[in-house]
């Protein structure tokens, strides 16, 4: 069944309305200077004024800006791309668009044996997370099937993933944020140990979630005296070992329990652990192998559908999400490009900034990977504000708004101390970016657009300065019009 235009479509209109008017040349800004004590917060960190760039202005407003420092100024956005790639999500795709990921029992079924292969096709669905996995194997149990005589069989067809490795970045591969994208990726590749300790026994135990085939877990560890420090050091752990992981060191009992989660070292393989896993712990037999192949041309069994793309921006935006920021991104290759490639999303991406922007605005927006994971992307502080001015008045408003952190009590803005509970920011840092872009409640029941970035080799420590600007944006009184 065709999905209806309708929703896409109206939202592609009121996001030109807005953006006719947002990203029309603004008058000189009200503020030219940064503030005091952003200054200030800067010169604590040793970091210049111009290794900042910022812009605030009143939310729906053509005015000019309460604050513009650099506003033109191509910077690494980091993660603060992520904005982009939801908002075009939203607006190419529509809010509820879903994945589907279909499956055929490819043969046969007579008291519970599948006389074949079960296949499974991926769309790049982002959230493969492990109980939908369990949901798509129970829904196999339930058409009879106990026993599959042939080969599960994985069909990643729909995605032609580049040449690079996950370590590629910054040489840690076992990162999770550093998981390649994949047309079926499970579990965002990636196992979560739960370490829980037990005074009594003087050990702490230790979970793996989810179970893989063929990797074994040391089950406990000793505990230890000392403060909860570097701990994940101290458990002296061998992740790069795809068949066992091993902990030779200790784990401080004054850390309570915790969690480390991990790609797992055997990434082409990860898919394959996992079902076989999952099959047996269901009471399911295979005959043979999990491979990869390809799916048949008739239609599927059944298919299993993805949660809305208004709730993957929500995870996106509020965890800062790579892996599945780098699905999307791939999926609007894949479904308004020429297939499921970056140059294909890429593509896409820079013709719908070209049409939101006007061509020589996103002429100097540089599209790496869709997720802001790194250090080619380029993007200034004025045309983010521009997508966001235009998101403020379009349709969409409300599913961007609420896929962003609130400052001080979700999400990566959760231990912050500046606006609580009054800013929706997205985040993004790097080893040398920090940056924060959303949406400020200020003085008098305004709303301020507020995005700021920071690229140095000190942007880390410089942190404080994007706390005191949303400080400043919180309480600000509407500047005076500059004097002409």
């Amino acid at each position: 069944m065709r999905r209806s235009l309708a929703a896409p479509i109206a939202g592609a209109l009121g996001l030109a309305v807005a953006l006719a008017t947002v990203a029309a040349p603004a008058a000189p800004a009200r503020n030219p200077q940064l503030p005091p004590e952003v200054r200030a917060a800067l010169a604590r960190a040793q970091v210049p004024p111009e290794a900042m760039a910022v812009v605030v202005q009143e939310a729906g407003s053509a005015d000019a800006p309460w604050l513009a420092w650099q506003a033109r100024q191509p910077m690494n956005p980091a993660s603060l791309f992520k904005l982009v790639t939801t908002l075009a999500g939203l607006e190419l795709l529509g809010p509820g668009h879903q994945w589907v990921t279909p499956v055929w029992l490819d043969g046969s079924v007579r008291d519970g044996v599948l006389d074949g292969s079960l296949v499974i096709k991926g769309s790049g669905d982002p959230k493969l997370v492990v109980e939908r996995v369990w949901l798509l194997l129970r829904r196999v149990q339930q058409m009879g099937v106990r026993e599959i005589r042939g080969d599960i069989v994985l069909d990643r067809s729909a995605f032609q993933p580049d040449a690079s490795a996950p370590g590629d970045f910054d040489g840690e591969p076992l990162r999770p944020y550093n998981v390649r994208p994949d047309a079926l990726v499970l579990s965002y590749q990636s196992v979560l140990y739960t370490f829980t300790p037990d005074a009594a026994r003087g050990i702490a135990r230790v979970v793996a979630e989810p179970a893989l085939a063929g990797v074994q877990v040391d089950a406990q560890v000793p505990l230890a005296g000392g403060a909860c420090d570097d701990w994940r050091a101290g458990l002296k752990a061998t992740p790069l070992d795809p068949a066992r992981m091993r902990f030779g060191g200790a784990y401080p009992a004054s850390c309570g329990e915790r969690t480390w989660a991990l790609a797992h070292a055997d990434a082409t393989g990860f898919a394959s652990r996992l079902l076989r896993a999952m099959w047996q712990e269901m009471g399911g037999t295979l005959g043979g192998t999990v491979r990869d192949g390809a799916a048949p041309t008739s239609p599927p069994t059944f298919e299993l559908r993805s949660p809305p793309l208004a709730e993957v921006v929500r995870d996106i935006n509020k965890f800062s999400n790579n892996v599945m920021a780098q699905q999307l991104f791939l999926t609007l290759g894949l479904v308004q490009g020429s297939g499921g490639h970056a140059e294909s999303a890429r593509t896409v991406l820079r013709r719908w900034l070209a049409q939101r922007l006007g061509a020589d605005e996103a002429a100097g927006v540089i599209v790496d990977n869709g997720s802001g994971l790194s250090r080619e992307g380029r993007l200034s502080a004025a045309a983010l504000a521009a997508l966001l001015q235009a998101a403020w008045q379009g349709p969409l408003m409300p599913e961007l708004l609420s896929s962003l952190p609130l400052a001080g009590l979700d999400g990566t803005l959760r231990q912050t101390r500046a606006a609580v509970g009054r800013a929706h920011l997205k985040t993004g840092s790097l080893r040398d970016v920090v940056g924060v872009a959303g949406v400020v409640d200020a003085a008098a029941g305004r709303r301020l657009v507020v995005v700021a970035l920071i690229n140095h080799d000190r942007a880390q420590q410089a942190r404080p300065a994007l706390d005191a600007l949303v400080r400043w944006a919180s309480t600000a009184e509407r500047p005076p019009a500059p004097q002409r």
